[in-house]
């Protein structure tokens, strides 16, 4: 009965806190003006839940993906029964990933054509020109693959080759956002570089986390993920900053800088997800000091609460990445 609880509540803190973030930062859908058609109210607010359903699953994926890499032992290159169900959930993550794209794709080119979904149809042709709109095909046809894939996986390699197209599946939608405006800026690509590092980093981490929770408890498994943990928090802190004085900073320097992150809506949702992250980063810390002592001793009840309360802050700082990525 608890995985499902903790599963409803991480998906529901992610869509709370993306929502208020949304409203809060200036970014949330609104009303066309008077005499445009527009794509309505319903159709604006799927694309970022369809988003961050789609975020959700692309994490449960790649966590059950890592799992198998890193936690679950094979022998002879052969996985294991339990890394086989690892990659048979992956196999259903990866589907509920396309699907959510798939429906993304459909409410991204209504609301950018600013026309309804029965009028789509008539407009296939502009839609798929759309940058945002081919990055999700890729996206929508890469998934499907990988669930294919992950349904059939009984070999390590063919685990691997999972992971690789999983890391694909991640970076097609962040081509198109805040820092791929200008491929000719070198800051640009800096900026669209630092984040597809930063969202693999964020993946293997909160994946990794729902992996060691859903699959393997040992003391072993625990310690590779904390080294791992602790990489991508390092990473994701670098990438993070770096990524956030690109956007805020780029025609700002000293205290502009630093007033545009409690004086804009997409300031002050970094300085949210800043902070979410020091809160992860003292919860690790919790970690290495109480709950790992503890699970040594055959006590696996401090780990696993400190780790579902890990968990929900990760949903909301996913769901603050998925509002920061739709407010200007």
């Amino acid at each position: 009965m608890r995985r499902p609880l903790v599963l409803g509540g991480t998906v529901a803190v992610g869509i709370v806190v993306m929502v208020a973030g949304l409203l809060a930062a200036g970014g949330a859908p609104q009303r066309p003006a008077d005499g445009l058609l527009g794509a309505g109210l319903g159709v604006s607010w799927a694309v970022p839940v369809l988003r961050i359903l789609a975020d959700g699953a692309a994490v449960a994926t790649g966590g059950a993906v890592l799992a198998v890499l890193l936690f679950l032992p094979a022998k002879d290159g052969k996985l294991g029964s339990k890394a086989i169900r690892a990659c048979q959930d992956a196999a259903l993550a990866a589907g509920i990933w396309a699907v959510a794209s798939i429906g993304g794709l459909i409410a991204t080119a209504a609301v950018i054509l600013g026309i309804p979904l029965s009028h789509l149809a008539e407009h296939a042709g502009p839609a798929g020109q759309l940058n945002q709109v081919r990055a999700l095909a890729v996206t929508v046809v890469l998934t499907a693959v990988l669930a294919v894939i992950l349904s059939g996986t009984t070999t390590l390699r063919t685990a691997r080759l999972a992971a690789l197209l999983t890391i694909a599946a991640l970076i097609g939608p962040l081509l198109t956002g805040h820092g791929a405006i200008d491929r000719t800026n070198l800051w640009s690509l800096l900026a669209t570089a630092s984040l597809v590092v930063h969202v693999v980093a964020a993946t293997a981490w909160v994946g990794g986390l729902a992996a060691v929770l859903r699959y393997a408890r040992s003391r072993e498994a625990v310690e590779i993920f904390s080294t791992l943990a602790l990489s991508c928090a390092v990473t994701m802190g670098v990438t993070g900053l770096l990524t956030a004085e690109i956007h805020l900073g780029g025609r700002q320097d000293g205290w502009g800088l630093i007033t545009q992150w409690v004086t804009t809506g997409y300031g002050v949702l970094v300085l949210g997800k800043t902070l979410a992250f020091a809160a992860l980063v003292f919860i690790g810390r919790q970690h290495r000091r109480s709950a790992l002592p503890r699970l040594t001793s055959g006590d696996p009840a401090v780990f696993r609460r400190l780790a579902v309360l890990e968990l929900l802050v990760m949903a909301g700082t996913i769901g603050l990445a998925v509002a920061l990525a739709r407010t200007p």
